[in-house]
């Protein structure tokens, strides 16, 4: 995959609806067209340096595990091939050829759908202190990076950017979208983990956690945004797992780590990065997909 960076899109002819933290969303007729850029976020802040084909990368992981899991969940992909978009879109082609996609224009939940399967992050941290995390009780005696007797299903709050997601449990979840889709949509974002997780597994690598955007399309719950990419999962290496410590991984928590080494109160503005975290940032998702999709 030859190198390309791009910090943003300026599309002057099409209506530019949302900025993210790495997508740029355009509104298209009736449809949205989502391009990944090379932005990468950590601790809810935009890095000002971008990673080297990271948008190319997120968009060929997310179109094989929409493949994949589309008999669980419909998903919100119209076309990822750029000789089938608007016309409006053909003078950029170039641009978004390999890191965008022509999607249906959904409604999305009010909360994230997080799937945990094993103790880290936040939830490692909150475990530290009460057992029961969120309204879930957990087991006494776990250490970092244990696997949990069964997925859990973590819901938060959608933060702005440059805020923080809130974890919330269930019977908040509930007030938001009511106990019947509530659970609904735990059962079957439990299945899409556990359909993914399996077959990571065997390719070597373990999903800890991942979160999961979900939408209202027609009438029906829809797959949405990205999936299952190293931007919104954890990724660890099977061969190295090792409990009872943080494990090595292909996600950003590499760039994580360096962060936290610094002096830098985890607010904008971001710091630079060094050329060698880009490089190894940028290896380590080009290394997942490699070793998930096997090319």
């Amino acid at each position: 995959m030859s190198e390309s960076l791009l910090i943003k899109t300026e599309f002057t002819n099409l209506n530019l609806i949302h900025r993210g933290k790495v997508r740029d969303l355009y509104e298209v007729d009736d449809k949205l067209l989502m391009v990944a850029t090379d932005r990468i976020s950590a601790f809810d802040v935009v890095m000002g340096d971008p990673i080297p084909n990271k948008g190319k990368v997120l968009t060929k992981l997310s179109l094989f595990w929409f493949d994949l899991l589309r008999d669980i969940l419909p998903n919100h992909l119209i076309t990822a091939d750029v000789e089938k978009y608007p016309a409006a879109c053909a003078q950029y082609a170039d641009v978004l050829r390999g890191r965008s996609m022509l999607v249906k224009k959904a409604k999305p939940l009010p909360v994230e759908c997080i799937v945990r399967g094993y103790l880290s992050g936040s939830f490692w941290n909150a475990y530290k202190k009460d057992t029961t995390v969120c309204g879930f009780p957990l087991p006494s005696g776990m250490v970092e990076s244990d696997k949990f007797p069964k997925p859990l299903f973590t819901p938060s709050t959608k933060a702005d950017i440059g805020e923080h997601d809130e974890n919330i449990s269930i019977a908040m979840m509930e007030k938001l979208v009511g106990a019947a889709e509530t659970a609904r949509i735990v059962d079957i974002s439990i299945k899409l983990y556990k359909t993914a997780a399996d077959y990571a597994l065997s390719r070597g690598i373990i999903i800890a956690d991942t979160k999961f955007e979900l939408g209202w399309f027609e009438g029906e719950l829809i797959l949405i945004d990205e999936v299952l990419t190293p931007d919104s999962s954890r990724f660890w290496p099977l061969d190295q797992y090792s409990p009872g410590k943080g494990q090595p991984s292909f996600d950003k928590q590499f760039l994580r780590d360096y962060l936290s080494s610094l002096d830098w109160d985890k607010k904008p503005p971001p710091p630079e990065l060094p050329h060698e975290i880009l490089e190894k940032t940028g290896a380590r998702y080009a290394e997942a997909v490699a070793k998930i999709i096997g090319a």
